[in-house]
């Protein structure tokens, strides 16, 4: 089901506050359209997926922020900053996003298999302690 992105206290990482959705999956794309239409088929082959949009107003409002104060005072040892760091960079030229669960491979895979059909710029998953790229 497509809903509304709002960001929780959940979706942050506990050292340093940087978005960390632990168990979702986040794929940038250039467009509004290939988001939308990874959505719909993600949707079509089960209604109970969670997924959320983020137009770039969003991911500027409620992602970026989070990265403020992620390397103070020492700089982050993972990946979390310098990644909200490239969706800010993709948001600011109007890239989309999507936020999908993904609590294990084979849902991964599944999001992935429908990704690959639209052009996209991004997409990480988000483990927990690691963020890997799709």
């Amino acid at each position: 089901m497509l809903s509304s992105f709002s960001l929780d206290s959940s979706m942050l990482a506990t050292i340093g506050g940087a978005f960390y959705p632990d168990g979702y999956s986040m794929v940038m794309f250039p467009d509004e359209a290939g988001a939308m239409a990874v959505a719909d088929e993600l949707n079509a082959q089960n209604h109970e997926i969670e997924i959320f949009h983020l137009p770039p107003a969003s991911i500027l409002s409620q992602i970026t922020p989070t990265v403020s104060d992620a390397d103070n005072p020492l700089p982050s040892a993972g990946t979390e900053g310098a990644t909200v760091r490239a969706y800010t960079k993709l948001a600011r030229e109007g890239h989309h996003g999507l936020l999908v669960r993904t609590p294990d491979e084979q849902a991964a895979d599944q999001l992935m298999q429908a990704v690959r059909k639209v052009p996209y710029s991004m997409a990480q998953r988000y483990r927990m302690l690691v963020i890997e790229d799709l």
